[in-house]
């Protein structure tokens, strides 16, 4: 599973907790049990990227993806993408090494096959648009969540399953201009702790970025989100919104180390 899936749902496997136990979880236990919910050792997956403008127009890229638990350290992660098409974007990579101890600031590389370089993506710049997407370079590695307060909203009803509506909000500023996210609300399933639903205001803007997971299955015991949308909206209008599509996943691969380098990001498939 990427770490997109994890920013973003912090989607993973079954609990099976009591409903007595569930209600008597914190908001932070909550989101400790997301957080710390098994995800593979590593897994590869094939993705389509759709991008829809404000006219329905599309676009689509096909993405390979591959991740894994860090060696040294299997609470840190590291994940590769190549994007295989369409000419505009082929070969392009994006590498991101994702750390557990959140005084340290998680590493990301994009190698742009045109200019022949790979680039370091700054902390002040992992805000900004993920190849032209509504997804962040922030959204591709996880947050720590010592840099959050959680209150648990209510609980209510996504489709035909109980939630936990959470409310959480940056502790510092650096986390708000690193997201550039001033607030979110998830929905979090209360049968598998996976965040279907969430919500995003985006800081020093009327816009707000609406995640929705549209299908979710289990593959070898891990759930597994198998098509998920992000729209930006201003109000009531729909500016922009990229659906990620999976197929092709497998967990527990062996993956070799040299594969999770800027060498082969420059190299490619």
């Amino acid at each position: 599973m990427t770490t997109l899936i994890k920013r973003l749902m912090l989607s993973l496997t079954l609990l099976g907790l009591p409903l007595t136990a569930n209600a008597e979880l914190s908001a932070r236990d909550i989101m400790e049990k997301v957080r710390d919910l098994d995800d593979g050792d590593n897994a590869t997956m094939d993705m389509t990227m759709i991008l829809v403008d404000a006219d329905g127009d599309t676009r689509e890229r096909q993405i390979r993806s591959f991740r894994r638990d860090a060696p040294d350290n299997p609470e840190d992660t590291q994940s590769i993408m190549f994007f295989l098409g369409p000419a505009n974007v082929e070969n392009t990579g994006f590498l991101t090494y994702d750390y557990d101890d959140g005084d340290k600031d998680d590493d990301q590389w994009l190698y742009l096959p045109a200019l022949k370089n790979v680039k370091r993506i700054a902390a002040a710049d992992k805000s900004g648009s993920f190849m032209g997407s509504d997804f962040t370079y922030a959204d591709m590695s996880s947050p720590n969540i010592d840099d959050y307060r959680y209150e648990i909203m209510k609980e209510t009803q996504v489709g035909e399953h109980a939630v936990w509506q959470i409310l959480a909000t940056p502790t510092n500023d650096d986390e708000i201009e690193r997201t550039g996210y001033s607030k979110s609300v998830f929905f979090v399933r209360q049968d598998n702790f996976v965040i279907i639903r969430a919500v995003n205001w985006l800081a020093d803007s009327p816009r707000m970025k609406f995640m929705e997971v549209r299908e979710l299955k289990q593959i070898d015991g891990i759930w597994t989100p198998m098509e998920m949308v992000m729209t930006t909206k201003k109000g009531k209008k729909t500016e922009h919104a990229s659906v990620l599509r999976w197929q092709n996943v497998q967990y527990n691969q062996d993956l070799d180390d040299e594969l999770f380098t800027q060498r082969r990001l420059q190299r490619g498939l």
